[in-house]
């Protein structure tokens, strides 16, 4: 079984991600290290080449790679904006896509940003002085990724739970030990 964990940048893909991958013993690709490693760039230069819709196209011909090298594994999905790119794996029987979601505040509340070298870093005088504008900008990433992620029917709200509590929701509420043949 693959799982596919889909939502908005800073919702918590990657770190809820492992978790889940790490209780079920399955293999887990963050799917910006992924980027990272095949092109041998940073995650900066990557969106500065081609258009969004090319990198998009890139980012679903690794998902493909991925799903084709593994019967089972979770994959954190960068935010596709292009759905043609990701479509035809949620009709795949071998796979499920969940998206994690959860409000703009407590989405800005775990805001982090990084450095042109991908180094995560927190400043949280910055980020407060300029919340207005994050806060928008979550939610035009909500509304959007919203109508872009339609056809994914398996939701699983953060609602500031820790990302342990998340990890345990969505293995429970998806029966993933089962669906993985786990006991």
């Amino acid at each position: 079984m693959i799982i596919l964990l889909f939502g908005i940048s800073n919702v918590g893909k990657s770190t809820v991600g492992k978790i889940v991958a790490d209780t079920l013993k399955i293999p887990f690709y963050d799917l910006d290290d992924e980027i990272k490693k095949l092109y041998n760039i940073t995650l900066e230069e990557f969106v500065s080449t081609g258009t969004l819709r090319e990198r998009d196209e890139k980012r679903g011909r690794l998902i493909g790679n991925i799903i084709k090298n593994n019967d089972n594994c979770l994959i954190a999905v960068t935010p596709i904006s292009h759905k043609e790119y990701f479509s035809d794996f949620l009709n795949m029987n071998n796979i499920i896509a969940i998206e994690i979601t959860d409000s703009a505040k407590n989405i800005f509340d775990r805001l982090v940003f990084s450095d042109e070298d991908d180094n995560i870093y927190e400043d949280i005088e910055y980020k407060n002085l300029h919340k207005a504008h994050y806060i928008r900008e979550i939610r035009a990433d909500i509304a959007w990724f919203s109508k872009v992620y339609e056809k994914i029917k398996n939701k699983c709200s953060v609602n500031n739970l820790s990302p342990e509590q998340v990890a345990e929701k969505m293995i429970a509420s998806y029966n993933l030990k089962k669906l993985l043949h786990i006991q």
